[in-house]
């Protein structure tokens, strides 16, 4: 109740005041990165706790003040190890009054540019499930204003999970000061251009001040300066332990009688000069800025007394103030009803600071910890689907409280490594340290868990039935974590040459020995398979112990191996010799195709001294001249088999290195006929090792083709959707020229496609027509905020390229992209002299989607919440004592549609599914619930609100959710759609 007054007061203060009156809301928000100079573990201890204590603090004394929470890892650190009772009781209470807000609400401000589309859901849905199990409440607006650039996505994600505003800052200077003054800074997003009006949000984007207050330069001249740092009284942090009494160095001049007047003239004048920018005369003053309010009391205490002085001085100033979260801001002005733009599905990337800062290095910054993060995603997504299929299915021995527990522990590491100083790799080394070290542990977590579900589902038995295993062998179990039949070449490494490979019920199984491109003193053991969706393959790997012209035993076929000594590179305009001739039944690569390819390693050479110019860190990449080749002499081996060729080529960066700066392995394989084949046959897999690399230079893999492309490049949002990229001129063309590819990229011409699919996150760009260039690593020596790149290690990346005619390469490029994202799981175990093979192979049944439908997760979440809202809210307020307990019955099903809605003729169709006769390989489907992308609201149940645009009525379109029918189990799913359902089973 007291909320409502507060907010009934707030509006009529607004109301009298003269129509001149500018109203600004301040918004009260301290910026806490989760991993950039500091760790997790030092940030909470130096200065987070301080702040969240603080802030609790002074907002239960002062009923006028508000504060906004934004990243849930810090806050949950806070709640679950430091908040005493009376402080949770407090905090309970501030929500409830809406003072204390939580907007965006996911485990970190993920950033925009390099991170996949299914992790930024992941660490929405960890934040929002931690918000409604603990207060029952669910974010409605987003706070996204440090990620380095907008991407397309996150709108469309934001407006799935019901929000019902968005906000942004950092996009291209030189477009938000255009925006600013055509008015043009609050419009309504229509971030996919398939869903439309359906998934569209009003955003707002900050002004050039950001999220920061501005320091009090650049002030008219007649207004005398009070400080450099603006309107913070917060005083310094201190590293790493916070002083002891609690006193910290002062930092600001504090606002008194004698210069009120100053503060209150540079204050308005701030204000003045944002006010034309907007179309309405509500103004969203952000006050907070890096690791802000952690003596809160003071900072407000100087606030009330400035904002109090403006405020009687309205018709002076023109200016009236108020404390508001954001919820208050975006009520005010969506009662305004003030019609704005309509954007399209065009992103804000990349992001440039000024003319020569553009913000485009960080896409390949710790290429490292980029695949990292990628490799733990995908096994996380592979642990969670085999993890809900063990548990749905009988079985004889498992901790589900512990199986639960490993999930939780990766899902929570991949999700904080999202944050936008984390994945980007704008960040301390000892920060790198932190994520790379929670990531192997949780994966390392996961795979245990695999492995006990793997012993559980195929045991060892030693009985007298089913054939003796010889020691020295060991049994390959497979998993196909996707929901399509998947036809691939899975890698083993055997230190025997002469091998057998043979299927749970004996039968031979093609496979192909060769040595290893790694070790000497190995064997790549490469094994044909099919496997069904969501299904398990069972290889027995041993020894071959056939005699001479026995024909029972079948043998893996040994490839042949020709090496071609090291060459050197020619210098005049031609790039390569003549090539060899490889083909499979989809592609023959040789000198006289219609398409020319030709690749090679190269190197742009980085600034690192800021007196000579700008530079390149960890953030920016600038160059003033074009890359160049970055070896002397190239080594080749062609390996040759039944079931693949590969090339591997070695790249010395001088003519007496010893060991090679630059290696790929490029793979051709000869898949099965049919369409079960088709996505192995048509793609060249390309796996990359990079380093170490001399210091101050930038890596990159250039391909050029004889394609007509006037430097039109296309790259995707987040692995979502595609953006056209056309060669734009600027003073600093190279770098403001590179974009992100998270998942894909390609260039084409009338004809034909070039298509490359990434496991991880790289820059890309097109600087010449024809060409495609991948940044794939970086070593700098230039220090940007004491943060350093001087990485020297070697990093591994895998690159698919798909090239063709543009029919083609559209329907295969989607799936092939998931299929590279989440490549099939081998569980290996040794065999022993008494282990048999399971007598009687458990029967699995398939889980088989049509090939426009990705599962984009399949998961026992073990969340605690009733999906019943009222039952929710009421079981809140009962306060339990009781630790509320996993629920284990509900899955949670999230489907994706890959296609555009004019990208394919036949995949770009609407497809209709019956989940109970989907899902049944699983289990016997009794209701299913369509919830929000996080899961927290029922669909039926979520209103947005809807934003008045400029656009005339008739070409609004339909806004509405294609919502479940009660009782039913059909749906349609529309191109890009995503939709997320609760899933309850038969108990067996």
């Amino acid at each position: 109740m007291g909320s409502v007054l507060t907010q009934l007061l707030l509006l009529w203060l607004l109301g009298t005041q003269p129509e001149a009156t500018i109203r600004v809301f301040v918004v009260p928000h301290s910026h806490l990165d989760v991993g950039w100079l500091h760790t997790v573990q030092g940030s909470t201890q130096a200065y987070v706790t301080t702040v969240y204590t603080s802030v609790v603090e002074d907002l239960t004394r002062n009923k006028q003040h508000r504060f906004i929470i934004v990243d849930q890892e810090f806050f949950r650190l806070w709640w679950d190890g430091v908040a005493s009772a009376k402080q949770k009781v407090q905090v309970r209470q501030l929500v409830d009054q809406g003072r204390l807000e939580f907007v965006l609400g996911g485990q970190v401000m993920h950033d925009e540019a390099v991170t996949h589309v299914d992790d930024q859901i992941l660490q929405l849905t960890e934040g929002h499930r931690f918000l409604y199990e603990t207060f029952g409440i669910r974010p409605q607006f987003s706070w996204q204003v440090d990620s380095f650039g907008a991407s397309a996505t996150t709108p469309t994600l934001f407006a799935l999970a019901g929000f019902n505003g968005h906000i942004i800052s950092r996009i291209d200077y030189d477009l938000k000061e255009t925006m600013q003054q055509d008015q043009e800074m609050q419009f309504v997003w229509r971030g996919s251009r398939s869903l439309l009006a359906q998934q569209e949000i009003f955003t707002h984007v900050l002004d050039e001040n950001g999220y920061c207050l501005p320091s009090q330069q650049g002030v008219s001249s007649n207004i005398p300066l009070l400080l450099s740092k603006g309107f913070y009284w917060n005083e310094k942090a201190v590293f790493p332990d916070p002083p002891w009494d609690g006193m910290y160095p002062n930092q600001t001049v504090p606002v008194t009688l004698s210069n009120i007047q100053r503060y209150a003239n540079t204050l308005s004048y701030n204000v003045r000069k944002r006010a034309p920018w907007f179309l309405t005369p509500h103004i969203l003053w952000p006050w907070g800025c890096d690791r802000q309010f952690f003596n809160a009391s003071v900072q407000f205490a100087n606030m009330d007394y400035l904002m109090g002085y403006i405020n009687k001085h309205v018709s002076q100033f023109g200016v009236l103030m108020v404390y508001a979260t954001l919820s208050e801001y975006f009520q005010t002005l969506h009662s305004e009803h003030e019609p704005v733009q309509v954007r399209d599905h065009r992103d804000f990337l990349p992001y440039s600071s000024d003319m020569f800062h553009s913000w485009t290095g960080f896409y390949a910054s710790r290429s490292g910890l980029k695949g990292l993060a990628r490799r733990a995603s995908a096994l996380l997504y592979a642990g969670e689907s085999m993890f809900t299929r063990f548990m749905l299915a009988p079985h004889r021995f498992l901790d589900r409280a512990w199986g639960l527990q490993q999930l939780q522990k990766l899902r929570w590491a991949v999700s904080e490594v999202q944050h936008h100083e984390a994945i980007t790799g704008a960040h301390t080394p000892k920060v790198s340290d932190m994520f790379v070290g929670r990531l192997n542990n949780g994966m390392h977590g996961v795979q245990k868990l695999m492995s006990a579900i793997v012993q559980d589902r195929f045991p060892a038995h030693t009985g007298k039935q089913g054939p003796c295993l010889e020691p020295g062998g060991y049994v390959a179990v497979i998993y196909n974590p996707l929901a399509w039949t998947v036809t691939t070449i899975v890698t083993l490494t055997v230190d025997f040459p002469k091998v057998s490979v043979t299927d749970e019920s004996g039968h031979p199984v093609p496979a192909q020995v060769q040595n290893s491109k790694e070790m000497p003193s190995v064997y790549d053991l490469l094994v044909l398979t099919t496997i069904p969706g969501l299904s398990y393959q069972y290889y027995v790997i041993k020894p071959s112990r056939r005699a001479k012209g026995d024909t029972q035993v079948t043998e893996a076929t040994m490839a042949n191996t020709k090496q071609f000594g090291r060459r050197p590179r020619r210098h005049d305009s031609s790039v390569g010799r003549r090539l060899v001739h490889v083909e499979n039944d989809c592609y023959s690569v040789q000198s006289n195709q219609t398409i020319q390819v030709t690749q090679q390693f190269m190197e742009y050479e980085a600034n690192g001294d800021e007196d000579q110019g700008p530079i390149s860190d960890n953030y920016v990449f600038t160059s003033s001249e074009t890359a160049k080749p970055a070896w002397e002499t190239v080594g080749m081996e062609i390996v040759e088999g039944e079931l693949v060729t590969e090339i591997r080529q070695y790249f010395y960066r001088t003519v007496n290195d010893r060991d090679p700066t630059y290696t790929v392995y490029s793979r051709l394989a000869r898949g099965p006929p049919g369409a079960d084949g088709e996505l192995l046959c048509h793609r060249i897999e390309q796996e990359y090792r990079v380093g170490p690399l001399e210091l101050n230079r930038e890596a990159i893999w250039r391909t050029s083709t004889n394609l007509n492309t006037a430097r039109v490049l296309y790259s995707d949002n987040n692995g979502y959707q595609m953006q056209r990229r056309a060669y734009k001129h600027h003073e600093n063309n190279i770098a403001r020229n590179y974009y992100p590819m998270t998942q894909s990229a390609f260039i084409q011409d009338r004809q034909s496609r070039l298509v490359l699919l990434s496991e991880q996150a790289h820059g890309v760009s097109s600087q010449g027509s024809g060409q495609m260039e991948v940044m794939l690593h970086r070593r700098l020596w230039a220090l940007s905020v004491n943060v350093t790149l001087n990485d020297t290690s070697v990093v591994h990346s895998v690159l698919w390229l798909l090239l063709g005619p543009s029919t083609l390469t559209r329907d295969l490029g989607q799936r092939s992209g998931v299929a590279l994202q989440h490549r099939p799981i081998v569980l290996i175990r040794e065999l022993s002299e008494t282990a048999r093979i399971h007598p009687h192979p458990q029967h699995q049944e398939a889980v088989t989607l049509p090939p426009s439908i990705h599962l984009q997760i399949l998961s026992i979440p073990g969340w605690t919440y009733n999906s019943n809202h009222t039952k929710h809210v009421k079981n809140l307020r009962k306060d339990n004592k009781g630790e509320a307990k996993a629920e284990f019955r509900r899955v949670l099903l999230r489907l994706h549609h890959l296609y555009e809605v004019d990208e394919d003729p036949v995949r770009s169709q609407p497809v209709t599914v019956n989940l109970q006769s989907v899902l049944q390989g699983l289990g016997s489907v009794v209701s299913v619930e369509e919830r929000s992308l996080t899961g927290t609201w029922d669909v039926s149940t979520l209103h947005r609100w809807r934003w008045p645009t400029q656009e005339p009525g008739h070409l609004r379109g339909n806004s509405s959710h294609p919502s479940l029918h009660p009782g039913s189990f059909t749906i349609t799913i529309h191109p890009k759609e995503i939709r997320t359902f609760f899933i309850y089973f038969k108990e067996r």
